[in-house]
């Protein structure tokens, strides 16, 4: 019946929250939306991937520094420049540039090999 279905691992995209992104952000402020939801959702042991051209993005930021309070690890993904989300992170991917279309378009391939790399090690490991 389920032969059908790939592996997966939990994970949720902040950003399609529409409760969180319309009433919370609207009745509250747009910069804590990712942090709000980071405090009610995540626990110890668990992993936010902020990305954030700047690294200054302060719903980022906010996220981060949830995440930290609830133990959580962090791995931030920015241009070059140092930032306020390369000092939380545990792990920061700084692609060479800053001029942000670039900073956008050099993204992109980040994640890719990031989900394939993930995708490898949790559901193909290598045979010894």
């Amino acid at each position: 019946m389920f032969e059908g279905l790939e592996e997966a691992l939990p994970a949720i995209s902040l950003a399609s929250s529409v409760a969180i992104s319309t009433a919370f952000a609207n009745d509250r402020c747009f910069e804590y939306a990712f942090a709000q939801q980071v405090f009610g959702l995540g626990k110890e042991g668990d992993v936010l991937f902020a990305v954030s051209t700047t690294g200054n993005s302060k719903n980022c930021v906010y996220a981060a520094m949830a995440a930290k309070a609830k133990g959580m690890a962090v791995i931030g993904l920015t241009g070059m420049r140092d930032s306020r989300l390369a000092s939380l992170a545990d792990a920061v991917i700084r692609v060479p540039e800053t001029e942000t279309f670039k900073v956008q378009e050099l993204h992109l391939p980040v994640y890719h090999c990031l989900c394939a790399m993930l995708e490898e090690e949790f559901f193909h490991p290598a045979q010894v």
